[in-house]
């Protein structure tokens, strides 16, 4: 592990040593394929799977996954058990929750996971405190909360996205609109929709060199850098949403709050105090993106109780009816549509029509 630890810091004082030029892009380019190259064997040794630590790991329930990140003592124990009621130890010393705290809320008929971490410590992406444990679980979210101090929130912020970005968690960006596919000959072709400040054939073939890479075909749809050319490469990447709570704004004054409002993908909040909470759950359902379907039974009035929630990724009838029981979708003839996905009320459609949020849904199967 110091081996790799000792590589990446080498790599890193190189490219900081490094001018940043045309002439250089391409050896920088390379130091930048080595570097991810390692950080991902840090994430994933080589020696195989091996027993993961006790106590980090939790079962996904629910419909949807939030994870708390942020330093010790910022107040994430404290927003947990006044959000869900799960009581995870609060202390006023650093490093209380030392493993993970699952705590579940219903919003708006969806039922959603909080999971509580222990603090991230600096230089967490190199193995440092639990910090690997840590961000391996909130690679597996649908959300990310990141707690913040509000007296420091910017080198926090800062901090804490360097961290993430180690690991290959990717806060509220897209995929890179790059198209790569390997081949079995012809070399490295690469195709540019708009003019490339950064990327050139050369810089491209350097970057591939490192992965072994030889026969390619690249589109770059964008002005691409070679970061985002890595990202593609490695394909490991996840991109989470994130919303950054500053925490602790009964400390300070009116003013200082009316700017932190203005900053996107911010909500002050006071986790001691119960402050601002239902601003923050409004904002974590527009990034949860989330579809309630209602059932109708036959003859009956639809259920508003209970929605089947869906992922905004998955919305068909198809995935409806596996969500409901995984033999429906086999016997389904059609199903009736209430709701604004549809033209008419009810309106008959087939299995892959694709529902919108609050429709009501009555499937017929076949006789």
């Amino acid at each position: 592990m110091s081996t790799i630890l000792e590589k990446i810091a080498q790599i890193e004082s190189e490219m900081a040593r490094t001018q940043r030029n045309k002439a250089t892009a391409g050896h920088l380019g390379l130091l930048k394929a080595r570097l991810a190259k390692l950080r991902r064997e840090l994430i994933t040794p080589k020696g195989g799977g091996g027993a993961s630590e006790q106590g980090f790991e939790v079962s996904k329930t629910g419909d949807a996954r939030v994870g708390f990140v942020g330093f010790p003592s910022v107040g994430k124990s404290t927003l947990l058990s006044n959000l869900a009621g799960v009581y995870s130890e609060v202390a006023a010393y650093e490093f209380t929750t030392l493993t993970t705290v699952p705590g579940c809320i219903k919003y708006k008929g969806a039922k959603i996971q909080l999971l509580d971490l222990p603090g991230i410590i600096e230089g967490a992406k190199d193995g440092k405190g639990r910090g690997r444990q840590v961000i391996a679980v909130a690679r597996t979210c649908n959300l990310i909360f990141m707690v913040l101090d509000v007296l420091k929130p910017l080198t926090h912020k800062k901090l804490l996205e360097h961290e993430l970005e180690g690991f290959g968690l990717r806060l509220n960006k897209q995929p890179p609109n790059i198209s790569f596919r390997k081949k079995d000959k012809g070399g490295v072709n690469l195709n540019a929709t708009v003019a490339q400040s950064e990327l050139d054939l050369d810089t491209v073939k350097t970057i591939l060199g490192e992965y072994k890479i030889h026969n390619a075909d690249i589109t770059l749809k964008y002005d691409a850098t070679a970061d985002d050319l890595i990202d593609v490469i490695e394909g490991n990447r996840i991109y989470i949403p994130c919303i950054y709570l500053l925490n602790k704004i009964d400390q300070i004054s009116i003013e200082e709050l009316d700017v932190i409002y203005k900053i996107p993908h911010c909500v002050p909040i006071s986790a001691h105090h119960h402050w601002n909470f239902d601003d923050l759950l409004d904002m974590m359902w527009q990034y949860l993106k989330l579809v309630r379907i209602y059932t109708k039974p036959k003859g009956q009035l639809p259920d508003y109780s209970s929605p089947i929630v869906l992922h905004h990724e998955h919305t068909s009838v198809e995935s409806f009816c596996n969500k409901l029981h995984r033999t429906i979708a086999k016997e389904f003839k059609y199903a009736l549509v209430w709701g604004s996905s549809v033209k008419h009320q009810p309106q008959k459609v087939g299995i892959d029509h694709v529902l919108n949020d609050e429709d009501v849904v009555q499937i017929v199967k076949k006789v």
